[in-house]
């Protein structure tokens, strides 16, 4: 009896030895990316699925869908949320109604630059608003460029406010959004962003509003051949995570995915300069009319209301903004 047990535990030991041998299956994650291939944005997404599996020795593999393959951006926001999908990258703009901290970003000028945008998104602002998406189900390991949005239209230069009135402009789905352009006498349109190329065709909106390399790639200089650089927006996008997953890794696993992150939003950031600036030189090329709006000190005016606004139904958020403000 004595020497049966002795087996039986020799056994279990044995097999326990061997089950502890076996590799670790690598947890496969999904990522979602809504833009196309070459974009920055993509091939940072790629570098960041790269650098992911060789920082913890491929315990994590990472498979990125491009071109919004996997649906649309609100849906793959929801998504990650809820851990359909482990990874996606983000504009901060569609997030802002579900996270409001992440929605300061959204208010007209609240930076001063992109240089500025990052020396605070680096720091503890972009700190705070990752707590605030956290919140919601989603952590932010780092933060992309996206440029500063502009105005483009089919009819006439912009370069003071009332040039707006009248026109039926796209913005994205915010209620600051809506609200920047009616504060300058338009009407806004939200719509999807796949069918604004289709809408200033058959003039169905008159303008929108977006960065060089957007305007460049879905084709909108072709059909609305004025831009007017008023940078009213600077909304960084982000790598953004489920947390329950994240919040699941070793302390290791969480430093290796927080660093491959940035590694690869460093890169983003340098080729998208790059890109700002061959998108910007093919729209010329194209006989595209673009005008600099040297004073904006109107258009900044213009947006007090907005700002009240959101402070007065947000008052808790004031402190964060103005940290913004106060980012040299």
């Amino acid at each position: 009896m004595f020497s049966l047990k002795k087996v039986s535990v020799s056994l279990v030991l044995a097999a326990t030895a061997a089950a502890c041998a076996l590799p670790t299956q690598a947890a496969e994650w999904k990522g979602w990316n809504i833009h196309k291939a070459g974009y920055p944005n993509t091939v940072a997404m790629d570098d960041f699925a790269r650098l992911l599996n060789e920082k913890t020795d491929g315990r994590i593999s990472l498979k990125m869908y491009h071109a919004g393959t996997l649906g649309s951006q609100p849906d793959a926001i929801e998504q990650v949320r809820l851990g359909g999908l482990e990874v996606g990258n983000f504009s901060l703009g569609p997030i802002g109604p579900i996270a409001k901290e992440a929605n300061v970003v959204s208010l007209p000028f609240v930076f001063s630059s992109v240089e500025q945008a990052f020396r605070a998104m680096d720091g503890e602002v972009g700190k705070m608003i990752s707590d605030g998406l956290e919140k919601k189900g989603i952590v932010a390991l780092a933060y992309h460029d996206a440029g500063a949005r502009s105005f483009y239209n089919t009819q006439k230069p912009i370069t003071q406010p009332s040039d707006v009135k009248g026109m039926k402009i796209r913005v994205m789905n915010n209620d600051l959004y809506s609200g920047m352009i009616s504060a300058l006498g338009g009407n806004p349109s939200p719509m999807a962003f796949s069918e604004v190329y289709q809408a200033l065709k058959t003039n169905v909106v008159d303008g929108a509003e977006n960065n060089y390399p957007s305007y460049e790639s879905t084709g909108h200089y072709e059909v609305a051949g004025y831009y007017s650089v008023s940078q009213h927006l600077i909304i960084p996008e982000c790598v953004c995570m489920n947390a329950k997953v994240f919040n699941s890794l070793s302390e290791a696993d969480q430093k290796a995915v927080r660093e491959a992150a940035v590694e690869s939003a460093m890169l983003q950031r340098k080729l998208w300069a790059e890109r700002k600036e061959a998108s910007r030189a093919k729209a010329v090329a194209a006989g595209v009319k673009i005008n600099e709006i040297s004073d904006k000190g109107a258009f900044q005016s213009a947006m007090q209301s907005v700002h009240e606004k959101y402070l007065g139904d947000n008052p808790d958020l004031k402190p964060l903004v103005q940290m913004i403000k106060d980012t040299k």
